[in-house]
């Protein structure tokens, strides 16, 4: 089965080996160990519904296909929420410009009166 298959159920829950709900999908299970997954599934809400959802295609030769476009179209918009991150985070905050400006000044009027009481 293909690679890009297998990961988007390596999230499920991972006490349930991959193959075996590939196998489950193809109908290639044993009555035993589909009893078995399928009471396992029932305690995963998740997986469940995932399970449900690639059930219900006709054509299970399209899944990889879909996996693909599914995969490229979020690591574009993981890619695109990083970038905002970034330009946010690219400049130093206005606090720090304040505190700065404030420090100096605090510096020039030290050395003002230091100056004053030195000269007398």
């Amino acid at each position: 089965m293909s690679d890009d298959l297998k990961n988007i159920l390596s999230n499920l829950n991972n006490e349930i080996e991959q193959d075996k709900l590939l196998e489950y999908l193809n109908r290639q299970l044993t009555e035993k160990d589909q009893h078995a997954l399928e009471s396992q599934m029932n305690d995963d809400a998740f997986m469940s519904d995932a399970m449900d959802g690639l059930q219900q295609m006709s054509n299970k030769q399209n899944v990889p296909l879909i996996v693909t476009e599914l995969n490229s179209g979020l690591q574009k918009q993981l890619d695109k929420n990083k970038s905002r991150r970034k330009k946010r985070k690219a400049g130093p905050d206005a606090t720090v410009y304040y505190t700065i400006i404030t420090l100096l000044i605090l510096v020039v009027i030290g050395f003002v009166v230091i100056r004053m009481f030195v000269n007398k």
